[in-house]
């Protein structure tokens, strides 16, 4: 099969979504199959080279560090796009990623050139908007205007759940990263039934990490990562605040970048135990939260699988786990933070106690273990196996 992806932002480019694409082409490559990702040309210091299995469109900046884009729905990058396509083989499918302009782009490719299209919906737009603006009502107006007119026929509709739900109109097929999401793309009518496909782990990585990790974890301070986009739909400044007032004696590393990163260094400026340690390659990324005692989950309502804890559970690292969606969807090797109903206060200090129980529990050799099930489960190339399947079933449909 040729497969298309269309993405909001270039592979190369920062992001779980990102991750998750690439870990999908290689492996759908090694299977025989040809990829070809669509996504705005990137314009910051990480901007690459010249890739054929790549499509960069004519895009603009969007962020004071460039490291993110866009390209505007329209005729003119729709043409662009058509002459660039003539230089790859047929297109057999269409497999859209994105949840805003390349959904846009994608699907408008895939209706000019009738070709049956998969949605994976890696997003709630209605909690990530809500995150960052007070505004959030006209924000969701707005998109969705820019829906109808970038997507004729898409439907009516003002919210968070009319925007995806018109994005997935045009699909053969919905897929989401985990089973929480999906219940709920099929409670609010965005699509019916929804195949669940986590996102993976790329198998080479893991058991090279594994391969490098000790056997055993050497008792002592216990070690804590968090890591994520420093932004306010995945709550570091709350969690911070509950490392603080948890006093716990532990070592605590946070990985990521962002907005918030030196309002997180203010909270926790004299505590020598904690460690910045920025923006990390994947690898690296792993082999740290491998060396862990714990991973710390902490947004909630926002994430459409949470990608993190399933990476600890697959290397053998417990989580603290803020999400009960996520919690629910692990079934195991946790410790579940105490829901507080949206109270914030309420929710700081469940996290603070939580944050207690397991310096406790790991100091005394206690820790729960992740579930074998979910490390296997979690194996990109069962995952791409599992895509497959939903890949051939909408080709047979579609013949």
């Amino acid at each position: 099969m040729h497969i298309v992806f269309f993405g909001d932002q270039h592979l190369d480019s920062l992001g779980g979504a990102q991750v998750s694409m690439r870990l999908q082409r290689e492996f759908l490559e090694r299977a025989g199959h040809t990829v070809t990702v669509v996504a705005p040309r990137m314009h910051g210091p990480r901007a690459g080279g010249f890739d054929a299995a790549n499509v960069d469109l004519p895009s603009m900046p969007i962020t004071a560090d460039r490291e993110y884009a866009m390209s505007w729905p329209g005729r003119s990058t729709d043409r662009f796009l058509d002459r660039a396509m003539t230089r790859r083989p047929p297109v057999d499918l269409v497999h859209v990623q994105a949840d805003f302009w390349g959904g846009f782009i994608g699907h408008r490719y895939a209706e000019r050139h009738g070709i049956p299209v998969v949605h994976t919906m890696h997003n709630r737009v209605d909690v990530g908007i809500r995150a960052v603006t007070p505004l959030a009502a006209p924000v969701l107006a707005f998109l969705n205007a820019w829906r109808r007119r970038a997507l004729r026929g898409s439907g009516s509709g003002t919210d968070g759940w009319a925007f995806l739900r018109g994005l997935a109109a045009g699909a053969a097929a919905v897929t989401a990263p985990s089973t929480h999401f999906a219940r709920r793309l099929e409670e609010h009518d965005v699509f019916s039934p929804v195949d669940v496909v986590w996102n993976g782990i790329d198998d080479d990585v893991r058991e090279a990490t594994l391969a490098a990790a000790p056997e055993e974890r050497a008792p002592g301070r216990p070690r804590f990562v968090w890591l994520g986009r420093m932004s306010p739909e995945k709550r570091l400044l709350p969690f911070l605040e509950a490392f603080v007032a948890a006093g716990v004696d532990a070592d605590l590393e946070i990985i990521g970048g962002g907005a918030q990163r030196a309002a997180a260094e203010k909270i926790v400026a004299g505590l020598p135990h904690v460690r910045f340690a920025g923006k990390l390659s994947y690898p690296e990324t792993l082999a740290r939260i491998a060396a862990a005692d714990a991973l710390v989950q902490t947004s909630i309502g926002f994430e459409t699988q949470g990608m993190t804890p399933f990476e600890a559970a697959t290397l053998g690292t417990p989580s603290v786990i803020s999400d009960p969606d996520i919690a629910a969807e692990l079934g195991g090797g946790l410790w579940a933070v105490p829901d507080a109903d949206g109270d914030e206060p309420r929710r700081i200090a469940a996290l603070a106690e939580t944050l207690r129980q397991a310096a406790s529990d790991i100091a005394g050799g206690t820790a729960p273990v992740p579930l074998p099930s979910v490390a296997e489960a979690f194996r990109q190339s069962s995952r791409t196996a599992a895509m497959v399947e939903v890949y051939e079933r909408v080709l047979a449909g579609a013949r």
